[in-house]
């Protein structure tokens, strides 16, 4: 009897172990999101600027498509480009790896298909958004971009309006307009 109970006890425990992965959600998420702080100090050299903004972008890795979006406000003058560069790490310049389309004004929303190389580039945090200006043609505000949470002043950093009207957080959640502010 005692042996009985011992093989039924055994026995339930080790069918977790086994059904759990016919049972289990696929662990593949697909977008990786990524947040940079524009500033005048982060320009290589860094600029004094009272220029400001914030990137997010998202990378879907099975599309291989990168959405961003790019605020700025304070600068010298209107921008008269933007556009990722990379690879470099903070404290370096690099080319023109995606530019942002026409016009030049705050906010830029965008999408681009990036090679492998370029993925695992921007993954290893070697991207960077630049904005130029006419009094700074280097750049006048610069910021890395960094994969994780992507909060502002304890809020969710938002891609842009919904049909609905909700503005749409880096999560992918809509959210009321009223909450985005």
């Amino acid at each position: 009897m005692f042996r009985r109970s011992l093989l039924a006890f055994a026995a339930a425990a080790l069918v977790p172990l086994f059904a759990a992965p016919a049972f289990a959600a696929p662990a593949s998420a697909t977008n990786v999101n990524f947040h940079g702080t524009l500033s005048g100090a982060a320009e290589v050299p860094p600029k004094t600027s009272s220029g400001n903004g914030d990137v997010l972008a998202t990378l879907d890795t099975k599309t291989k498509m990168l959405t961003y979006t790019v605020t700025f406000d304070g600068l010298s003058g209107p921008a008269t480009a933007a556009h990722f560069h990379g690879p470099a790490a903070p404290g370096a310049n690099a080319a023109v790896v995606v530019p942002f389309a026409s016009p030049t004004t705050s906010p830029m929303h965008g999408t681009a298909t990036l090679t492998d190389e370029q993925i695992k580039q921007l993954m290893a945090g070697q991207f960077y958004a630049n904005v130029h200006t006419a009094a700074n043609p280097g750049g006048e505000i610069r910021g890395q971009l960094v994969s994780g949470n992507m909060m502002t002043h304890g809020k969710p950093m938002m891609h842009g309006a919904t049909k609905s009207g909700a503005m749409k957080p880096a999560m992918g959640h809509d959210m009321p307009a009223e909450k985005a502010k």
